[in-house]
């Protein structure tokens, strides 16, 4: 059960951080937790994030496993093996960014980087019991991180509180800015099917955080959702196909890599009409309430056993990816159900907004602890 693929000791003191293995070191191999690039070069320089990280005085102490290829949301992985949910034994630990959000439910260091292209932070946070940021597109540098061309994928941290999330942000994003006043916040509660108990939990959270409510439902959602899996589907393919003539490429993975070659121009071009309407929509929803409130997932985390079809568990991602789409900074706050297992809260900023977004969640995390 592989959390850590490689032990490291890089800058000194400091908070103590681990990067997926889709993030360069230098002197140190990219593998993206793929035995078809098991032979791959050592990187030549450090990625801008990880020179943030040093130069902001932390430490970094290990990569991270992943499934394979950052291309699936269990975190199953046959080849470095599967990361496991230090919180809850038994479920899968969400991916891609599976070894990130364990090692910081296993507190094995302060914070971690993972990225997130559809979901890949938000869900093995929301899996793990952990804080996850996705922050807005662009915002932080993805110089040495694979795929190198990307519509869709963000650098975003995992803590297990919400201010050394706020920490982890100051750390890798220069332009990072004082925390806005938060009074007088409204939320707006998107509406969804989501499982009893995760909506129960959720509904109760928000009450007694006592921000006022506003349902709010968007209209766009699954086609956004088909949308974002269109465009991950071209991208991958376009980043990765490649791997699969070498016969190394897990079959799970591979087989997907092998639909989404399938995905037509005509299937682009229409996703791309419908991230310019999603994104109006949620724009103006953002603008009668700054924050949207939704489930991360609409269930709780499968059983390791029962999750080894990869296509069958995309669902996970139907809130999640949608943001990719459009770019909006999304955040996953962890709670529990009547089952106590994990369920996440996820609430979305305007572009830019990633300050206000944490604010937020700071402020709804103090009220919740009174």
């Amino acid at each position: 059960m592989t959390i850590i693929v490689e032990e490291l000791s890089l800058g000194e003191g400091g908070h103590k951080v681990v990067v997926k293995d889709t993030i360069d070191i230098a002197g140190h191999p990219t593998r993206a937790s793929s035995r078809a690039l098991e032979e791959v070069p050592d990187a030549e320089c450090h990625a801008d994030v990880v020179q943030a990280l040093l130069d902001a005085g932390c430490q970094i102490v290990g990569k991270a496993s992943l499934h394979e290829l950052a291309f699936g949301t269990t975190g199953l992985n046959a080849w470095t093996g599967t990361a496991e949910n230090p919180r809850y034994p038994g479920r899968i630990p969400g991916g891609s960014s599976s070894g990130s959000a364990a090692a910081v439910a296993a507190g094995l260091c302060d914070f971690s980087l993972g990225t997130d292209t559809g979901g890949s932070v938000r869900i093995p946070a929301a899996c793990c019991g952990v804080f996850g940021l996705k922050p807005t597109f662009g915002r932080i540098s993805r110089a040495g991180v694979m795929p190198a061309e990307t519509s869709l994928d963000c650098i975003g941290p995992f803590a297990v509180s919400i201010d050394l999330l706020i920490e982890a942000m100051a750390a890798i994003d220069p332009s990072f800015g004082v925390l806005p006043d938060v009074s007088g916040i409204r939320i707006g509660v998107v509406p969804v099917e989501a499982n009893p108990e995760v909506q129960a939990v959720l509904d109760a959270v928000l009450e007694a955080a006592n921000f006022p409510l506003e349902n709010t439902p968007l209209s766009g959602m699954q086609a956004a959702y088909d949308a974002g899996l269109a465009v991950i589907n071209r991208e991958t393919w376009n980043g990765c196909g490649h791997l699969v003539e070498t016969g190394l490429v897990g079959a799970d993975v591979a087989s997907r890599l092998l639909a989404a070659r399938e995905t037509t121009d005509a299937c682009v071009a229409e996703a791309e009409a419908v991230r310019a309407a999603f994104t109006a929509e949620v724009d103006a929803a953002l603008s009668r309430c700054p924050i949207l409130a939704l489930p991360t997932m609409p269930d709780y985390p499968a059983l390791v056993a029962e999750a080894a079809d990869t296509r069958a568990a995309i669902g996970m991602t139907a809130f999640v990816r949608p943001f990719n789409l459009t770019g909006h900074p999304a955040l996953s706050i962890p709670f529990e159900g009547a089952s106590k297992l994990p369920v996440g809260l996820q609430l979305i900023a305007a572009k830019g907004a990633d300050e206000l977004l944490l604010a937020v969640t700071r402020e709804l995390s103090r009220r919740l602890e009174q």
